[in-house]
């Protein structure tokens, strides 16, 4: 049985908060300096702003973000026409069992003077080749080769289709934790406006001392750079998922944002049984299995040449005999001159006897580069246990800390709300307002960072077990 338990940061709605600050700071306007005033009216312009951004941005998520990844990715793109590059590939390696036809077709002008007939006249006759092959070793693997050579086009559009896939899921779970953290470090702004305001209040009625008033307002300010560094790595993030998504970045364009949230869930694994599923369904080994079936057949294409070969040859000439005259011994008669049109057929042999390392050379290399595809091979598949066994201690790991962090994040919770209550009525310091607010926050940070990295943790999963989408082995109908 799996647990679900989703880390959200409470985000009040926009209009509401404005409406009630504005009417508080305008009841205030009149009794503070005018530098209060202009960071006043700072501050509501830039939370106008960011109200303006936020109706007009269009959110997306995770689903729509890969389905827009599949259909417009350059990389993704690119790897589809190398698949008709290499249907072209596999017609060409299979034309040495296909006939050789050749037309040829000599012309010129002759001259001279002859009885009965022009001095120049043109000519021309026609000469006709036909080949085919029937035996030659090479022509079974060349057919393989063939077939393989789509193989492996599709089996790179599959890794490059995971790899983008991938590298759009991380940007969008970055994107989202970079704005978790953003709510999250507003809503403790406000908490400590709040507290800052209050502090002015005590200050005005005699209560509080000046620099308690400056303490509360040094905390307040010391968020915003961990907001502004927040809010750089969420941009970031969503230029590389708009980049991923193949979206226009020109003058102009508009990032889109996410709208799902981080959330964590109890996941167990297996290593052992997924070890074998990973090894059968990645694209990755699939296509390293197909590089050393291909050296395999580029292997005995050459090796082909040790071996004799017989072709069945045709060859005919026509001459047309108004065209091409030639006298019999000096015999001016018409029906003396000789003309020859003629048909050859038979089979001819050949069969490479001194090799002088011309072949034997590129075998060599042929079996070398199968052997180093086999030994990457090997290495590949041996490192998918190990993998796997990272990533099962990596949940584990995660697991123990969001359970010890849930736990301390209601303890800091209630801390923080103890301290606020005793502040207010004068009985705490700021100091202790700052080590419970800065507590609250750092476990509040450590659930989102837990969500966030188990998120990383299932999509390096998904990568590995090769689960991003399943692939289909019936390749008939595009090799036949």
């Amino acid at each position: 049985m799996t647990s679900k338990r989703t880390t959200r940061c409470s985000r009040p709605a926009a209009s509401g908060r404005f409406r009630v600050s504005s009417k508080i700071q305008y009841l205030r306007l009149r009794s503070r300096p005018h530098a209060d005033a202009a960071a006043w009216l700072q501050r509501c312009a830039l939370l106008l702003i960011a109200v303006c951004s936020a109706a007009t941005s269009h959110a997306i998520t995770l689903e729509a973000a890969l389905a827009r990844t599949l259909e417009k990715n350059p990389a993704i793109r690119e790897a589809r026409a190398r698949l008709e590059q290499a249907a072209g590939r596999r017609v060409v390696l299979r034309a040495t069992a296909l006939p050789d036809v050749r037309t040829l077709i000599p012309g010129g002008v002759q001259g001279g003077k002859r009885s009965g007939e022009k001095d120049v006249q043109p000519f021309a006759f026609a000469r006709g080749l036909f080949s085919q092959p029937l035996f030659d070793v090479a022509i079974p693997a060349s057919y393989r080769r063939g077939d393989i050579e789509v193989l492996l086009a599709e089996q790179r559009l599959n890794v490059a289709v995971i790899e983008q896939l991938h590298t759009s899921r991380l940007a969008y779970c970055t994107a989202a934790y970079h704005n978790a953290l953003l709510s999250l470090g507003e809503a403790q702004r406000q908490r400590l406006e709040t507290n800052a305001r209050a502090q002015g209040d005590r200050y005005e009625a005699g209560r509080a001392d000046r620099q308690t008033v400056t303490a509360a307002r040094l905390l307040e300010q010391e968020v915003k750079p961990r907001m502004e560094e927040s809010r750089r790595a969420a941009s970031g993030a969503l230029l590389t998922l708009a980049r991923t998504m193949g979206d226009d970045l020109g003058p102009g364009a508009q990032l889109a944002t996410v709208e799902s949230d981080l959330s964590f869930t109890a996941l167990s694994l297996d290593p052992e049984a997924e070890t074998s599923a990973a090894l059968a369904r990645r694209a990755d080994l699939k296509l390293a299995r197909l590089l050393v079936r291909a050296a395999s057949e580029d292997q005995r294409i050459i090796e082909a040449a040790y071996f004799p070969v017989i072709d069945a040859e045709i060859s005919g000439d026509y001459i047309p005999v108004s065209d091409v005259r030639r006298g019999s011994e000096g015999s001016a008669r018409r029906s003396d001159d000789i003309v020859s049109s003629e048909l050859r057929f038979g089979a001819a042999y050949t069969w490479r006897v001194v090799d002088n390392g011309k072949v034997s050379g590129v075998v060599a290399q042929r079996r070398a580069a199968r052997q180093i595809n086999e030994l990457v091979l090997a290495k590949l598949e041996a490192e998918v246990p190990r993998q796997l066994a990272q990533i099962q201690n990596n949940l584990r790991a995660i697991a123990a800390r969001e359970t010890a962090l849930s736990r301390a994040t209601l303890l800091a919770e209630k801390t923080v709300a103890d301290v606020v209550g005793d502040l207010h009525e004068g009985r705490s310091s700021q100091l202790e307002y700052r080590s419970a607010e800065a507590s609250f926050l750092q476990t509040k940070a450590g659930l989102l960072t837990v969500a966030y990295q188990q998120n990383l943790a299932r999509a390096e999963l998904d990568r590995v077990t090769g689960r991003y989408f399943q692939f289909s082995d019936d390749t008939s109908a595009k090799l036949h």
